[in-house]
């Protein structure tokens, strides 16, 4: 991968990595909420979440679009959940150390 590659690939994984953020996501998988449905899902307070939510749309992993007074929030890429899938399995079942070999 090239340098801007790797940066932008690593500030996604850095954006994931925070609890509450993955909460958001997890709450999205319902459908498309707005902020106060979401407020009610996390237990998040306003400010909060709506820092949690501009990261998480900066990172494209959630669209939004105004329908009156309400921001509506949804995943805008589906593919994040196979990734939290395969992270969640990682974590059920670590992967068995890599066998010793023995020099003769």
């Amino acid at each position: 991968m090239s340098p801007v590659m790797l940066a932008s690939v690593a500030a996604r994984f850095k954006v994931l990595a925070e609890p509450a953020r993955l909460q958001v996501l997890q709450a999205l998988q319902r459908g498309p909420q707005h902020v106060s449905a979401l407020m009610a899902l996390t237990g998040l307070n306003q400010a909060n979440l709506s820092r949690h939510l501009q990261l998480l749309h900066a990172q494209g992993f959630v669209s939004r679009r105004r329908q009156g007074t309400f921001i509506h929030y949804a995943i805008a890429d589906a593919r994040v959940f196979a990734l939290c899938d395969l992270m969640c399995e990682a974590v059920r079942r670590p992967a068995a150390p890599p066998e010793r070999r023995t020099t003769a």
